[in-house]
């Protein structure tokens, strides 16, 4: 299984990155917790609209399963959604928290958007 998990730096102990779209980096990992990329989403930061859209196609491209992020807006949302990415919303602490979390089957996959699009 590959997840994706938004992050404030590029190793696994990172803090998650509250935003999808606009977050620094996106680390997928697999169960193990071995990164297998991290992904610099600078593209993104300063987007003026289609942020959320970008990065879920980035995840769509390196066919990642699950997705861990503190927020995840409605475009962004249809897009994981169709490409049958699970989202795990309202994620916080380190990067390793948040796959443990997954790991244990301690966490909620979102049924819709957690924020309003612009967040």
């Amino acid at each position: 299984m590959k997840i994706a998990i938004t992050a404030t730096g590029t190793d696994i102990d990172s803090q998650v990155d509250p935003r999808f779209g606009r977050a620094q980096h996106i680390l997928i990992v697999d169960e193990d917790g071995k990164i297998l990329e991290a992904v610099d989403n600078s593209q993104n930061l300063n987007a003026m609209r289609g942020a959320g859209i970008q990065a879920a196609k980035i995840l769509a491209d390196r066919k990642v399963d699950v997705l861990m992020t503190g927020n995840c807006g409605p475009n962004a949302f249809t897009t994981l959604k169709a490409a049958g990415i699970k989202v795990c919303s309202e994620q916080s602490g380190t990067v390793k928290e948040a796959l443990d979390r997954l790991i244990r089957n301690e966490v909620v996959f979102a049924e819709q958007p957690n924020v309003e699009a612009h967040w």
